[in-house]
């Protein structure tokens, strides 16, 4: 069921226009890096080092309050951005509404709709959880490159526009936020001791 508000006509024009630029430049090199760059799978090992990082820094009990945040932070961008947004405001994708003025690579035009970006908003929820809970400087740094790298190679395969992947970051930074809140009121929570009663002899 859609419950379409707005189209495409709705947003403003300077949104095309920069979308149009920033999709021009293009070569054989970077097709192929932003191609493999926005595939989620293209990145599992990076996640798994960082997992890993985490788990040595933060130890067990919070470690696992942080993956749960993390999955959390995941589970509430993709829900809103994909059963929320894109169906509200039914923004055609620019490889849908463009024609041929959209460079596309491997023929990959992505779903109908794109407001807003589900990439960025994923990618900012993670980052923002993330070095709220790790705070540390190169960290943040690192999460903040990467999230706005994979971000843009939406736009790069002409699958989004620019506004797209700014209100899909604010959003995923809002949920990163949140999450982060909940996991430092988590943390404080005393852990449960179990005793276990030995008879007496």
């Amino acid at each position: 069921m859609s419950y379409e508000l707005l189209d495409c006509m709705a947003f403003p024009d300077w949104d095309t226009d920069l979308f149009l630029l920033l999709n021009s430049l293009h070569t054989d090199f970077f097709d192929t890096l932003m191609w493999y760059a926005s595939a989620t799978r293209t990145w599992i090992p990076l996640y798994l080092l960082m997992l890993l990082w985490m788990y040595r820094k933060l130890g067990w009990r919070r470690f696992l309050l942080m993956a749960l945040g993390l999955a959390l932070c995941v589970l509430l961008a993709d829900r809103i951005s994909s059963g929320v947004f894109k169906p509200l405001f039914a923004r055609l994708r620019p490889t849908h509404a463009l024609g041929d003025m959209v460079h596309v690579v491997r023929e990959y035009r992505g779903g109908r709709y794109g407001f807003l970006s589900s990439h960025a908003a994923n990618m900012f929820a993670i980052a923002v959880y993330s070095l709220l809970v790790m705070r540390r400087t190169y960290f943040t740094v690192f999460m903040l490159i990467f999230a706005l790298f994979v971000s843009y190679t939406r736009i790069y395969l002409g699958v989004h526009y620019p506004l797209d992947i700014i209100c899909g970051g604010l959003l995923g930074a809002g949920i990163g936020w949140g999450v982060a809140t909940l996991y430092q009121l988590a943390k404080k929570l005393p852990p449960k001791a179990i005793k276990a009663k030995t008879p007496i002899t």
